[in-house]
């Protein structure tokens, strides 16, 4: 993507506007893109075509990646008073799958970013955004599968309670019910998974601001609120993502700095896992179940415990991508058959077509699970001559993903006259 790239046009197809889209967008912001320049020029072309919601909703995605985000979600509400749907067009003019998602309103983590999914492909994505008692449109795009794309948060429970009054009798077939997204914040998460065979995922307890203090002040034992409480403690603030606040306590006097830092009203605790290897590095892995089958997206290595992949220094060793090459070479033989029963548990228990799951293995072999969720970007944006391995592997992610919604379709259509 040229750095003096012109505002692309916004094609119209019927009543829908295709816009650049988040693919193109965060492909340029790794790449080293100015998004600062693009950014003028998108809000330029707002100002000059104020009926153009595209490029106002492609500002906003601008202003998220240069971690703008109240002003983003402002931007991203004036798109959406002007036009509730917005399309991802098909590779080719007349579309295999036409699928459309139900999304909401709220950052990049607000939905699960089908966009990367369906990039390049005979699926055309139209996201229709909805919101608590908003009426849908008078015109739905014609479509043969709904994606519920909300993901699941605080500020979405009443949205994905409304988008399951609205699907009870949608005539296609509905992908991840807005009930079971429901089910993914982290307490459910560890209640639902409890006791599966060859899994671990620690207790967690959401509490307010006030009992983490009475703990730090040794006036309430940790215990009271955590039954297999124990210090070092792992906490976060309640809806925080990509380790914003996430930090590992290692004793109650240590809580008062940690709230002196933190403004959160509610936070999630649980106990720490030592999850290192025998050499001392933290491996954490990405892991996406596709329809109940397992396909691997990333690993990350690590000296340190809270691992993220664009901070792990994978591309600045050539040891740690041949480890993560080799893990990718070998996952359908040796990862995925080793925690076939713990995955299976989480396909079954969790009842979600599409899940993401970052995990790592304990010292006892075990699958730890730190979370489950529809938002995490699965992409195949790292660059090819340093991560050669990783394409093939993706696009077979892809396939996967469209075969999911390409079995579903034919589930659902009746059998022919004989």
């Amino acid at each position: 993507m040229s750095l003096n790239m012109p505002i692309p046009a916004h094609t119209t197809t019927g009543t829908v506007q295709s816009l650049i889209g988040l693919p193109a967008l965060m492909r340029m912001a790794l790449s080293g893109g100015d998004l600062h320049s693009l950014g003028e020029k998108l809000l330029s072309h707002a100002q000059s075509h104020p009926a153009d919601a595209n490029a106002l909703m492609d500002l906003s995605v601008v202003l998220q990646l240069r971690w703008k985000r109240e002003i983003a979600l402002a931007v991203q509400a004036q798109a959406l008073q002007a036009q509730q749907l917005y399309r991802q067009p098909a590779a080719s003019a007349q579309p295999a799958i036409r699928l459309l998602a139900m999304m909401g309103a709220g950052d990049l983590m607000a939905n699960a970013p089908l966009e990367f999914l369906v990039e390049g492909s005979a699926v055309a994505l139209d996201m229709l955004y909805v919101a608590p008692g908003q009426p849908l449109p008078s015109v739905i795009p014609e479509h043969d599968l709904l994606f519920i794309a909300v993901s699941e948060c605080d500020q979405n429970h009443s949205l994905l309670q409304h988008i399951e009054r609205l699907t009870k009798s949608w005539p296609h077939p509905v992908l991840n019910k807005p009930e079971r997204i429901a089910s993914l914040n982290r307490d459910s998460v560890c209640a639902l998974l409890e006791g599966a065979p060859g899994l671990v995922m620690p207790l967690a307890a959401r509490i307010d601001r006030q009992t983490l203090e009475q703990i730090g002040r040794a006036h309430l034992p940790l215990t009271r609120v955590l039954e297999e409480g124990g210090f070092p403690l792992i906490v976060r603030p309640v809806d925080s993502h990509a380790g914003r606040g996430l930090v590992k306590l290692d004793s109650p006097a240590s809580i008062a700095d940690y709230l002196q830092m933190m403004p959160e009203s509610e936070f999630y605790i649980s106990r720490f896992i030592d999850y290192r290897g025998a050499d001392g590095l933290f491996r954490k892995y990405r892991i996406v179940l596709i329809d109940g089958q397992p396909f691997a997206c990333h690993m990350g290595i690590s000296q340190h415990w809270m691992i993220h992949y664009l901070n792990a220094g994978m591309a600045e060793s050539a040891e740690k991508r041949a480890e993560e090459a080799r893990f990718i070479a070998t996952f359908d033989t040796v990862f995925a058959p080793r925690h076939q029963a713990a995955l299976d548990a989480i396909y079954t228990r969790m009842g979600l077509d599409y899940l993401v799951l970052d995990c790592a293995e304990t010292r006892a072999g075990a699958l730890l699970i730190f979370e489950a969720d529809t938002s995490a970007v699965v992409h195949a944006m790292d660059p090819i001559d340093i991560f050669p391995y990783k394409q093939s592997q993706m696009h077979k992610v892809f396939d996967a993903f469209q075969a999911l919604l390409s079995n579903t379709m034919q589930r659902s259509r009746p059998f022919a006259a004989e």
